[in-house]
């Protein structure tokens, strides 16, 4: 099964599979954001992420390779009373526009090859505007003990090392790894053991 066919099919159900209430991580960030601008949401699913950025007064694109997805995304935007771009592409083909965006989120991205995640961890930092916000949680190595959510195979775990190769020309950043008890829905639900990144261009 292709990795798009099984995200079809897990966005295929009615409800939100990570629910419909922003991650943790980012909600916490909210005091970071600016006040207006422009917001990319990477692989955003369902869009709780979007929709909430969007209810922080951003201009939000969100992407995605799920129409399944998308629609939930439209429809959750609708009943919170938000416009969000929604636009329907592969994260690994986005182009990823330089010095475009106030804010970069990427939110438990973890189904990308390492190859992949190297061309698409360089195109976040391509398109984040100089001063820009970059907000990055993923799943660690650690996490395969847990069993609660995020990939099986360990090369698409984040390390701190990893993060540090990818996004070290940053002007500043912040890495945090911790243990923490995720309710985000039946996706992510139990004890994780996650990896934060917050940023500045």
């Amino acid at each position: 099964m292709s990795e798009l066919a099984r995200w079809q099919g897990r966005y295929a159900v009615a409800e939100y599979i990570f629910g419909e209430e922003p991650n943790a991580f980012l909600a916490a960030q909210k005091h970071l954001l600016p006040k207006s601008g422009k917001a990319l949401a990477v692989a955003d699913g369902e869009a709780r992420n979007g929709v909430w950025l969007a209810q922080q007064g951003l201009d939000v694109h969100s992407i995605d390779f799920s129409s399944n997805a998308q629609d939930k995304a439209r429809a959750l935007a609708e009943r919170k009373g938000v416009s969000i771009h929604l636009e329907n592409v592969d994260v690994h083909a986005f182009p990823y526009p330089e010095n475009t965006y106030d804010v970069v989120v990427e939110i438990f991205t973890q189904f990308s090859t390492p190859n992949e995640r190297a061309a698409k961890w360089a195109g976040l930092l391509r398109t984040l505007k100089p001063g820009g916000l970059m907000l990055i949680e993923g799943y660690t190595p650690k996490q395969l003990e847990f069993k609660t959510g995020g990939p099986k195979e360990l090369d698409r775990l984040y390390t701190r090392d990893m993060l540090e190769k990818a996004f070290g020309s940053l002007a500043r950043y912040e890495i945090k790894e911790y243990e923490a008890y995720m309710t985000e829905g039946a996706g992510h639900a139990g004890m994780g053991a996650v990896i934060d990144l917050v940023g500045w261009k």
